[in-house]
């Protein structure tokens, strides 16, 4: 006799079923209580729980490319369902076994806290006598994502899929799925949506995350897969209902093969999902997710002021003669952390020869230490650019050092761009690093170290594994270890996650890292897209956004720039020293609002009154809402309307506040009409082409 499982925790609602045969279903995963109507009879067999594919099974469903059917998947028996409370907070695994291999399935569940989000990832162990192949291993599934709305899947669901490239970045965009090319057609089809990356640049195509709602039936599922290499996730069809499946690597898609030995444990990458109404609450939820589970740092509470040499700046060639001047003039407009990028450890090219990190003679006269001690004397801590998991072909110990340091295929070394991928699997390598983060920290005395990476290693390394995949797969959790090593040894160290910008966005990452580089993009217009978007997949406080006015930028574009960065973390740029005083004094201004509000943005949640910004439209907004006030940010780009309706009634509902007052509190200067209409709760405003507002919103106390 089939039996259920009920599981409510922070306002989540798990409804599993046994059937006779022992198959283990999750038939509800939402924020609202389980309809034994949403179900049909004849549906339930699909909606697993898990799903695993072994190499010489059978995959037993008409599927294409999609992962359904799946063996041993569908011969797993139920063994139990176990619940604990942790420090995390509560924790449910439910265990099935296969008789035939002998493996022991769990699927661990894992809430965090009070989110509402949880942690999603299975471990299947060998107890067999034989080693099983595996070649895809599920992290999460859910079928029956638009089961409530009583209207085809293909009418009611809807997916936001974040696209990310190099100079463009955190591209939220909303789809039918009929617009992706999936259209109900039959019961079921072959026919799958999917998005992969395979390689160490995570997110050079999509972040790992996505969204996917049946907005008639309000209920939504934001999910992140937490996971620094390949990953894999799909929402298809299946017996008039339609399923999300996400995983790490797979072997169709990444390359990925994995020989389990008996008594050896396999655990997949986890994957975090947020059961939400609608996708501001459900991004509400994960930036208290991504606030709860990462390292505890004071880098993320004080939110200092960075300045970086690079953009619009030096651009990778520092000298010390350069340096003096716009270290005198950043500590002058109150930065507070000064950081020399790229080329300080180069005499001339550097680009294939990076790898010794050794200071460049000709550009630093009497050291290096000199000029750190005195970006110390100027009240600043500094900062030094550093690429520590590559070593360029060039570079004059690479070819001393064995081949094993490096990944490696087909018996060659794995070269891109010019570099070689180091093995962070092997101790030696770890040690090395380590060595070059110690003269770093204890001899120059740097406190800042932007962590910066501009290849991508593709499918892996096949040294010391079963699969190209599978080496990358362990390299990524070295190097994850290594991270933290290097966290517990030196604790008030910040290490800013780069990749070319924001080629590597990942929460898996981000749990460590208390900064994240959102771009490379060198267009102040272009990156008010980017920057606006952002807090969907980045929690403000660990967002770095690039300021960087031109020498001969005037008002409007300085203050451009300095409200791109304002809600979240301030990476000041630009030829500081060779500015107006206007300008200076718009910096300045920006800055010292900033250090004023802070203590909020760490605690703040985003908003969009005007919809998620994107490339291509001329206007958009960001607000953030804490418990004090809220502040919204308005850009106006080539929108040739002058006057621009910003609907807040929504803001009000959604957040519970009245609002009492507005004002306009950057640039204090510079011309900009508004209006507050009690009657519609609408905000009108008036900007100049091509500027930028920044807008305080006070409500009524919460009642």
């Amino acid at each position: 006799m089939s039996q259920r499982l009920h599981v409510e925790e922070s306002g989540v609602f798990l409804e599993f079923e046994v059937t006779d045969k022992g198959e283990t279903l999750l038939l509800h995963c939402q924020r609202t209580p389980f309809s034994e109507a949403s179900v049909e009879e004849g549906q339930k067999e699909w909606y697993r729980l898990v799903e695993i594919q072994a190499a010489g099974e059978d995959q037993d469903d008409h599927h294409g490319a999609k992962y359904t059917g799946t063996l041993p998947g569908r011969r797993l028996v139920f063994q139990g369902l176990e619940e604990e409370r942790n420090e995390r907070g509560r924790r449910v695994t439910v265990s099935q076994k296969d008789e035939v291999t002998g493996l022991l399935v769990r699927s661990v569940l894992q809430f965090v806290g009070a989110t509402g989000v949880f942690e999603s990832w299975t471990e299947a162990e060998n107890r067999g006598v034989e080693a099983v192949g595996l070649t895809y291993v599920s992290s999460f599934c859910l079928n029956g994502l638009t089961k409530d709305s009583g209207l085809p899947w293909d009418r009611a669901a809807r997916l936001y899929v974040p696209s990310n490239s190099w100079y463009g970045e955190f591209q939220w965009n909303c789809h039918t799925l009929p617009q992706l090319g999936m259209k109900k057609a039959f019961d079921y089809s072959t026919k799958r949506v999917s998005f992969s990356s395979t390689g160490t640049w995570t997110s050079k195509e999509f972040l790992p995350m996505g969204y996917v709602e049946d907005a008639k039936a309000g209920q939504g599922w934001y999910f992140s897969i937490v996971h620094n290499g390949s990953w894999h996730w799909e929402v298809g069809d299946s017996r008039n209902q339609i399923y999300l499946q996400l995983s790490g690597p797979a072997e169709a898609e990444n390359h990925w093969f994995r020989s389990l030995k008996p008594g050896e444990i396999f655990t997949t990458v986890p994957a975090a999902v947020a059961p939400a109404a609608n996708f501001e609450e459900a991004v509400e939820r994960m930036t208290a997710y991504r606030r709860a589970v990462r390292r505890r740092n004071e880098d993320d509470e004080k939110l200092p002021v960075i300045f970086n040499d690079f953009m619009n700046c030096l651009g990778g060639d520092p000298t010390a003669e350069k340096e003096y001047p716009l270290i005198d003039a950043a500590a002058a407009i109150g930065c507070e952390y000064y950081t020399i990028d790229a080329g300080w450890y180069a005499n001339g090219s550097w680009w294939s020869r990076v790898g010794e990190w050794e200071p460049a003679e000709k550009r630093w006269p009497g050291g290096i230490g000199r000029v750190l001690s005195y970006i110390r004397q100027k009240g600043m801590v500094p900062g030094l650019w550093l690429e520590l998991e590559v070593m360029g072909i060039h570079c004059p110990i690479a070819q001393e050092l064995p081949d094993d340091w490096f990944f490696m295929r087909h018996g060659k070394r794995v070269i891109d761009h010019g570099r070689y991928q180091l093995d962070y699997r092997n101790p030696q390598v770890r040690e090395f690093a380590d060595g070059v983060i110690r003269r770093l920290v204890e001899e120059y005395g740097a406190g800042y170290i932007k962590m910066d990476y501009n290849i991508d290693a593709g499918t892996g390394t096949e040294t010391g594994a079963d699969s190209a995949g599978d080496g990358l797969l362990s390299h990524n959790r070295a190097y994850l270890e290594w991270l933290d090593h290097v966290f517990e040894t030196w604790p008030d160290l910040i290490i800013e996650n780069c990749g070319s910008g924001g080629m590597r966005i990942t929460d898996a990452l981000l749990s460590r890292h208390s900064i994240q580089s959102s771009s490379d993009q060198t267009d102040y217009l272009a990156y008010a897209a980017i920057a606006a978007a952002a807090p969907a997949a980045v929690t403000p406080e660990q967002n770095a956004v690039w300021s960087y006015p031109l020498r001969d930028a005037d008002a409007e574009q300085t203050a451009f720039n300095m409200v791109n960065a304002m809600l979240m973390r301030i990476h000041q740029s630009g030829h500081l020293a060779r500015l107006s005083e206007e300008n200076i004094s718009l910096i300045r201004e920006g800055i010292a609002y900033y250090k004023e509000i802070r203590r909020l943005i760490k605690a703040s949640v985003p908003f969009w009154p005007l919809g998620m910004p994107a490339f291509g439209q001329g206007r958009f907004a960001l607000g953030m809402m804490n418990g004090e006030c809220a502040h919204l940010a308005l850009w106006r780009t080539e929108d040739p309307v002058e006057a621009v309706t910003v609907p807040l009634k929504g803001f009000e509902e959604r957040f519970g506040r009245r609002i009492r007052s507005v004002e306009t509190v950057y640039p204090k200067e510079l011309p900009c009409a508004w209006e507050w209409d009690e009657r519609s709760r609408n905000l009108t405003v008036r900007q100049p082409e091509k500027s930028a507002r920044l807008f305080r919103i006070v409500c009524e106390p919460q009642r």
